[in-house]
């Protein structure tokens, strides 16, 4: 079963960007996104969207960057919840999770961006490599069904729609 292995977030600063992000043990989650956190490619570009209220990224996939020599912490690249004993296949547009009182569902992956080089392993000289290494591994947003709190430690239960739950559609085919 996964669980939360770290929660990370960063605000807004005043001449600095937001990563890495910083570890915190809870958190207040709200349709817009982690209480205390700013994401300026969200919030500028995307016009606050809450379908990439969270960033989610598989603590194996961050193993597997450090095996490729790329020394990648939890919160590094941006993301919110780094989600132990979750693969990054298994975490895929539509699939849809609980943890405590928060509903959360996968939208889609993330695109590597430029803001990378800020990393002091990366810089301006690796960052055309490091985006490449990235690709279809950067994380997936989500978008928040049900606020609440979420807390470090916290095991993710994956969400399934049975059909006898599904609503009844007004068709003249039933």
């Amino acid at each position: 079963m996964a669980y939360i292995f770290q929660i990370s977030i960063k605000p807004k600063t005043e001449g600095e960007r937001g990563l890495p992000k910083l570890r915190v043990e809870k958190v207040v989650v709200t349709f817009a996104g982690l209480e205390g956190d700013y994401n300026t490619f969200r919030t500028m570009k995307k016009g606050a969207t809450p379908d990439m209220a969270l960033l989610i990224m598989p603590v194996s996939t961050l193993d597997e960057l450090n095996k490729e020599g790329w020394p990648v912490k939890p919160g590094d690249i941006g993301e919110n919840l780094t989600l132990y004993g979750a693969s990054y296949p298994e975490l895929r547009s539509g699939k849809k999770y609980k943890a405590g009182d928060v509903i959360f569902e996968i939208t889609t992956s993330a695109t590597p961006c430029k803001n990378l080089a800020l990393l002091s392993y990366v810089g301006e000289e690796k960052i055309t490599e490091f985006m490449r290494t990235l690709v279809n591994r950067r994380g997936w947003y989500a978008k928040i069904l049900q606020e609440g709190t979420l807390e470090q430690g916290m095991t993710l239960e994956e969400l399934t729609e049975r059909k006898d739950e599904w609503p009844i559609l007004h068709s003249p085919f039933l």
